[in-house]
């Protein structure tokens, strides 16, 4: 009984050392299925916006409203309500600004 329980533990090893083989060949073989994606960077930055604007959205909203509120109250100079404008249009407007710089510089 010893040599048979001996013969399937060899019988296990080997055909774990034929699938490791066998699946480093296929990725020898096929690179584009093992490189999944493209580029990591570019899914890493548009998650990242992805969750930024995610983010703002009601942030903006609710500073809008707070400025509104204190411009019924007279409480506000106008500057802070153009930058909060300006911050507001350059925080959801940042795709199209890279775009349009990166095509001033043909890059």
């Amino acid at each position: 009984m010893p040599q048979l329980a001996n013969m399937r533990q060899l019988a296990t090893r080997q055909l774990a050392h034929l699938a490791l083989v066998a699946a480093l060949v296929a990725m020898i073989c096929a690179p584009d299925l093992a490189l999944a994606q493209t580029s990591p960077f570019m899914t890493g930055a548009s998650s990242l916006q992805t969750n930024i604007l995610a983010w703002l959205t009601p942030v903006a909203i609710i500073l809008v409203m707070v400025l509104g509120g204190m411009a019924m109250a007279n409480r506000m100079s106008w500057g802070w309500c153009i930058g909060a404008i300006l911050g507001i249009a350059i925080g959801f407007g940042a795709p199209q600004i890279v775009t349009w710089v990166r095509g001033m510089f043909g890059v």
